[in-house]
């Protein structure tokens, strides 16, 4: 009765979602903070006034969204806590952007460099359809974002995990020795997950011209904004890199579903030719007019990702402080570990606190605990926890 496809499927496993408790939720990397005020109200108005579209296919090609998100990566330059803004409320709403010099892109992100989906998640499915093959391993680091092997089990393609180097950074050598000799593909979240670390721009860009030419390499780039440096400048130099990103971290909006692309118009459209042999309508109305929304209110975003890269450096701190292993980090998480102290039993005393982290029981990370960046608040509670392990 069941496809024999199904047995290489082996489903990712999302942080714990419990319903029996109001926990204070620090295991799924979202954003402590709302969505900008003018998401609320652009999708109050659009249901109201605009009822009726909720009826019709929404645009299928989120032409609207895409241009809104070309329009922000040029003002943000791709990095929001490093987002220079003027003017506008003390949350940063209505302030003006524009990059820092480190992260200005030296040309314009257009419309049509852009593929907007439902999450980066189903972004990444279609990125692994249209470009991995099923007769060559897909290179990637062994600990990385645990839904690459999830696709590659549903798409049927063989991998070539690369360990860590001791310091828990990207074997870079080992990882292009590998696709040079199998002439593959290589994916890596940067900053990469669950480590927190991140690779320089310049050390993608020398990755990327001694891998193969003639295969696609993707980073991930789910984390940048909280201070990593976007690869989205390399699109001048590479036709090759496809760069994902995400509305679901820094862009508060893990419940609108909303991810996207950022690559030469031509792997787009192949992008876009998966979408349309799969679901030709993939984003709904309101999605869209929330993204467009987020879109035009980077200042807000910006404020919003430096309170989490602020909190995130002093919660480091107070953690090497009370005897802890923290792997430094670009994300809005950190990763770390107590010797003598077992991050399952940290975990589960966490968790009686009334408070949720993420702890893996994967041979090799078993021993840390993943700790998303929570508002002050919350992260001051959860010191008051750890103070008294």
């Amino acid at each position: 009765m069941i496809a024999s496809r199904m047995k290489n499927l082996h489903p990712y496993v999302p942080g714990e979602q419990p319903k029996d408790r109001n926990y204070i939720k620090l295991n799924a990397n979202e954003n402590p903070y709302p969505p900008s005020p003018l998401v609320s109200k652009t999708l109050a108005r659009a249901a109201k006034k605009y009822a009726a579209k909720m009826a019709l296919y929404p645009d299928p090609d989120s032409n609207e969204l895409k241009a809104a998100i070309a329009d922000l990566l040029n003002k943000t330059g791709g990095v929001l806590c490093r987002t220079e803004t003027k003017g506008g409320k003390k949350s940063g709403s209505g302030a003006e952007c524009s990059p820092s010099a480190s992260d200005k892109i030296p040309f314009a992100v257009t419309p049509d460099m852009i593929y907007c989906g439902n999450g980066s998640d189903e972004v990444l499915s279609f990125v692994f359809y249209a470009f991995f093959d099923s007769d060559r391993p897909l290179v990637l680091p062994n600990f990385t974002y645990s839904f690459y092997p999830v696709y590659a089990g549903f798409y049927n393609i063989p991998l070539a995990p690369i360990p860590l180097q001791a310091d828990w950074t990207l074997d870079k050598e080992k990882m292009l020795s590998e696709a040079q000799a199998k002439d593959s593909s290589i994916i890596f979240a940067n900053p990469n997950a669950p480590t927190g670390l991140a690779l320089t721009r310049e050390e993608v860009r020398k990755m990327i011209q001694a891998a193969p030419k003639d295969r696609v390499f993707v980073v991930d780039e789910a984390y940048v904004d909280f201070g990593g440096e976007s690869c989205i400048p390399l699109l001048a130099e590479f036709c090759n890199l496809v760069i994902v990103r995400t509305f679901s971290k820094s862009l508060c909006g893990a419940g609108m579903r909303l991810g996207y692309v950022v690559a030469c118009p031509e792997l787009v459209n192949h992008i876009t030719t998966v979408k349309n042999s799969l679901n030709h309508f993939p984003i709904d109305f309101l999605s869209q007019q929330g993204g467009i929304a987020a879109c035009k209110d980077a200042g807000y975003y910006a404020v919003c990702a430096k309170k989490v890269a602020e909190e995130r450096d002093s919660f480091s701190e107070f953690l090497r402080k009370q005897g802890w292993f923290v792997i430094p980090s670009s994300t809005n998480f950190v990763f770390a570990k107590k010797e003598g102290l077992s991050a399952e039993e940290a975990y589960r005393k966490i968790k009686r606190a009334g408070i949720l982290v993420r702890h893996f029981s994967t041979a090799g990370i078993e021993e840390f605990l993943r700790i998303t960046i929570g508002s002050h608040e919350q992260m001051t509670e959860l010191k008051h926890v750890i103070e008294d392990m």
